[in-house]
């Protein structure tokens, strides 16, 4: 609910600019709603998708609940895609999944409102709302879906958002340990190995703790850890400094 408030406020303000700005009209001009369409995706297929955007919302009003209001819906959505404007896309791609769930389009929608959130996700250092979303939206894709063509892109994506969400906790902790806030450092390596324990960034927090450990001179505790990335991480290229730490330690 909270993800649907926020984008329906993001949206609001730019479908009123964007009507107020259009120099576009529609080029459909006929009653036969199959025709229609075709007329439509025409300009979809020559890439003139600010000429689809008012086709297809022309298409979304005048045949409501007709044959063609499922796959106008989603090549509406994908003409916003196209043009990168991914939270009007999202908006659309979230009418599809609601409206259309029997639609053969439903299973794409779903991966492509995905992919909206995911081009929306940020850098690591700024706020990560987007990412979160798109992890989410990809999740539900790959339980519905699990065989679609694009599951395996899917996984792909998650596991590169969570690395982004793994990195920003890391620098968060290595920024605690340039103030020499060991306590603070603690608890986001601790957040990284526990919540991100399938990224590339695991082992970095393993090693992260170790080095607050040690600064805070809990050397019994930095044995334990010391041992534990010894056995688990042979191949991080912390290992031979870990080894090294524990000789002396």
């Amino acid at each position: 609910m909270i993800k649907k408030f926020v984008l329906y406020m993001l949206i609001v303000p730019v479908i009123f600019i964007s009507g107020c700005i259009s120099a576009n009209k529609s080029n459909i001009n006929t009653d036969d709603p199959e025709k229609a369409f075709q007329t439509a995706k025409k300009s979809y297929d020559e890439k003139d998708y600010l000429q689809a955007i008012e086709d297809f919302s022309f298409i979304k009003i005048k045949f409501a609940g007709s044959s063609v209001s499922d796959k106008s819906q989603y090549y509406l959505a994908m003409s916003y895609f196209k043009r990168g404007e991914y939270i009007l896309a999202a908006y659309e791609f979230e009418n599809m999944v609601k409206n259309f769930t029997s639609s053969e389009f439903y299973p794409d929608a779903r991966f492509q409102l995905a992919m909206c959130y995911y081009q929306l996700s940020p850098n690591y250092d700024l706020d990560q709302t987007y990412t979160r979303y798109a992890i989410t939206e990809f999740q539900n894709f790959l339980v519905l879906f699990p065989k679609h063509k694009d599951a395996a892109l899917a996984g792909t994506k998650i596991k590169e958002l969570r690395n982004k969400l793994a990195l920003k906790e890391i620098k968060a902790a290595d920024l605690y340990m340039t103030k020499e806030d060991y306590r603070a450092a603690l608890v986001y390596y601790d957040l990284v190995m526990k919540d991100y324990f399938d990224t590339d960034y695991v082992d970095n927090a393993a090693y992260g703790k170790i080095n607050a450990l040690i600064a805070k001179k809990k050397y019994a505790e930095a044995r334990e850890e010391m041992d534990k990335f010894i056995a688990k991480y042979k191949d991080s290229e912390f290992y031979n400094s870990v080894v090294n730490l524990r000789k002396k330690y």
